[in-house]
């Protein structure tokens, strides 16, 4: 009995290790792209300003496809996965799992806050297109779309794989949580409401904050298993 005590507190020590690890390698691409923002990377600005310029011409010419990636980006606002992780809280909460409830509903919140305060503070403007195909509101880095897209994609997934059974389950769930970020991120650009840097730092971010809540999670874990 002892033993296997011994084995879950390492266990859970290497999986808080691991998520420690990972949101430190995630905050590195980010932290880059943003002091490249505040630097004003010529750089940086003209990859954004080449994304931004030859995606505008195609969707000029399309406006089907134009139509096709605002739907999308209306489909996968940010409340939309709030309004979905809401569900899941509810779910988990009737299922007893009220932890897994918690960590959820903080999780989401963190994210929505933390891109919240980033847009105030760097206060970069949205593209200025001549003849812009949608128009959005507010600032533009890190996109709120991309981060909540990330955030909530990276959440089901932590919840949901560990359930899933057969691989051609897990495997669809996998593919789907990293169809549906990147799909809204490109949506953004793609309709030239968003910056390539802003999407990119959006993602990274989306998944960076629920490794570091994971961590925090299983780091009170270990400490209480290792009082009791």
């Amino acid at each position: 009995m002892r033993a296997m005590r011994t084995e879950r507190k390492v266990s859970l020590g290497v999986r808080t290790t691991a998520a420690a690890g990972l949101a430190i390698g995630l905050l590195v691409p980010f932290g880059v792209i943003a002091a490249l923002i505040v630097g004003k990377s010529d750089g940086l600005r003209e990859l954004d300003n080449d994304v931004t310029d030859t995606l505008h011409v195609y969707a000029i010419a399309h406006p089907g496809w134009v139509e096709a990636m605002d739907w999308w980006s209306l489909a996968f606002t940010p409340n939309a996965w709030r309004l979905a992780a809401l569900v899941l809280v509810i779910w988990l909460a009737r299922r007893d799992e009220v932890v897994l409830a918690w960590w959820v509903a903080v999780t989401m919140a963190a994210g929505g806050v933390l891109g919240g305060v980033l847009k105030l503070l760097f206060g970069r403007h949205r593209p200025d297109l001549l003849d812009p195909v949608a128009r959005a509101t507010g600032f533009s880095f890190p996109s709120g779309h991309a981060l909540n897209a990330a955030l909530g994609a990276a959440v089901f997934l932590l919840v949901l794989l560990p359930r899933m059974r057969g691989r051609g389950r897990r495997v669809a769930l996998c593919a789907a949580g990293v169809l549906l970020p990147v799909m809204t991120a490109y949506s953004r650009v793609a309709l030239g409401v968003h910056w390539t840097s802003d999407v990119v730092a959006g993602l990274l971010l989306g998944v960076t904050v629920p490794a570091v809540t994971v961590a925090v999670f299983q780091g009170r874990r270990v400490r209480e298993r290792a009082i009791g």
